[in-house]
């Protein structure tokens, strides 16, 4: 007799979804789905609006990530509008954009993940989250909160609000930032930069060891998209799309090209559309034995896509972590690891950013005039990358609107890694409450 198991709801994750795994009549796993279960809908109900509106609209996509949102629309708006933000306007969207990243990785590290490695995988699932980790390791979760806090607070005092931003505008910035405002960021960057090192620290002598188990759930192998400016650096902001195949071979594009190479398509199993790298000719497989098409986004992509690092703390990092695992790492949860590396010059980069006298400028914003046109802006969130693609009619308003976001990238390899993981830990049917929990590190992995 056939039966169903369902992990509902998969536990923290910046999200709603839950898993279907699906055994035969032996207890052996046949298939095993990820069902994401939020229907957002902005593509539609933005059709109409003025293209100027919709970065202020779709920063409600995600409450984690508003900024990253934020940002790649104001960038699409640009190109409808035809218009290049002054470079003052660049570099302060540029620092919010990185500023940005690190309160989410905090999260996702430490408040997300790292029960599973402190507390343990198969720890009672009331101790095994943020309150048992706070209560074991007090002082860390005090630290945590309070760098987090800082990062949100550094992004309300340059954007006026943290959360739901309205600083980015089309054409640029829509303020100047002030001589003493940057000092007391440079203070406070440089306090961020710090926690950043010492969070890499702690998680190599307490979590990272346990993400480079060599037999770990969740293995897959994959290609992966990420971004790169022009010498091969990782960029978070802005630069060339880079597409690699999991032989590590790989092709630049530019954003507005995507889909020469990307191929949207839904499943009846999700309301997530799926992604593939539809220019390698191949199609789209998730058969485990056989995957086809598939590749990954987010931390781990960004670190195997980049030739180096710009910043040389994390250029350290990131040649360590070649020389241990290769290129490109193919391991599910060294996610976490390669998370904390790209901390770090998240960290770095914003410190760059406020040393160069260039975002001082007054001048932050070109004028535009609305016109037909079509724009792409593309950004690296947390989750991964991030396009929004518009057209406009000549009045300025919108006609179409695609986005792909970091998690819609990820959906056929999340598939496959929960898969792989709940067949190499199921057996005869059995599936405990342990069992559970370590296929959901396989998702967690994703931050999805």
């Amino acid at each position: 007799m056939t039966r169903v198991v369902t992990i509902e709801p998969v536990t923290r994750i910046e999200g709603h979804a839950r898993i279907h795994i699906h055994l035969d009549a032996a207890g052996a796993v046949d298939d095993a789905r990820v069902e994401i279960t939020s229907l957002r809908g902005f593509e539609q109900f933005v059709i109409g609006r003025p293209a100027e509106e919709l970065p202020r609209i779709v920063t409600r996509i995600c409450g984690i990530c508003p900024w990253m949102h934020h940002l790649a629309a104001a960038r699409a708006v640009d190109g409808c509008f035809a218009v290049e933000p002054p470079p003052a306007g660049r570099l302060l969207r540029e620092l919010c954009l990185v500023l940005a990243h690190i309160p989410d990785k905090l999260l996702h590290f430490f408040f997300l993940a790292a029960p599973d490695f402190v507390l343990g995988p198969d720890c009672d699932l009331r101790v095994r989250n943020v309150v048992g980790l706070a209560r074991q390791e007090p002082e860390l979760a005090a630290q945590v909160a309070r760098m987090r806090r800082l990062g949100q607070d550094m992004l309300a005092r340059l954007g006026g609000k943290a959360v739901h931003p309205v600083a980015g505008v089309v054409g640029g910035f829509s303020r100047p930032l002030g001589r003493d405002e940057r000092r007391q960021l440079q203070a406070d960057a440089a306090r961020l930069l710090d926690f950043a090192l010492f969070a890499l620290d702690f998680a190599r002598e307490r979590v990272l060891e346990q993400c480079a188990a060599a037999d770990q759930p969740g293995q897959v192998t994959t290609g992966f998209l990420g971004t790169v400016d022009e010498h091969g650096n990782l960029r978070l902001a802005s630069g060339r799309l880079r597409l690699m195949r999991p032989d590590g071979t790989s092709r630049d594009f530019a954003a507005a090209d995507y889909g020469q190479h990307l191929r949207e398509r839904s499943e009846p199993w999700s309301l997530a559309k799926t992604v593939y790298a539809d220019s390698w000719g191949e199609g789209l497989s998730l058969d485990p034995a056989a995957p086809r098409g598939v590749y990954r986004v987010n931390t781990l992509a960004r670190l195997n896509v980049c030739d180096r690092m710009a910043t040389p703390l994390a250029q350290a990092e990131l040649a360590a972590f070649r020389a241990r695992f290769g290129r490109p790492a193919q391991a599910t949860l060294l996610h976490h690891w390669a998370r904390l590396i790209e901390l770090v010059y998240a960290a770095e980069r914003v410190g760059e950013l406020l040393t160069d006298d260039r975002i001082l400028d007054r001048d932050v914003r070109t004028p535009s005039v609305p016109r037909a046109g079509r724009g792409v802006g593309h950004v690296e969130a947390p989750r991964g990358t991030l396009i929004h693609d518009y057209e406009t009619d000549e009045r300025g308003c919108i006609t179409r609107a695609n986005m792909i976001v970091g998690t819609t990238h990820n959906v056929a390899a999340m598939n496959l890694s929960v898969r792989n993981a709940a067949t190499r830990l199921i057996r005869d049917g059995a599936c405990d409450e342990a069992i559970r929990n370590r296929i959901e590190m396989a998702l967690r992995a994703y931050d999805p």
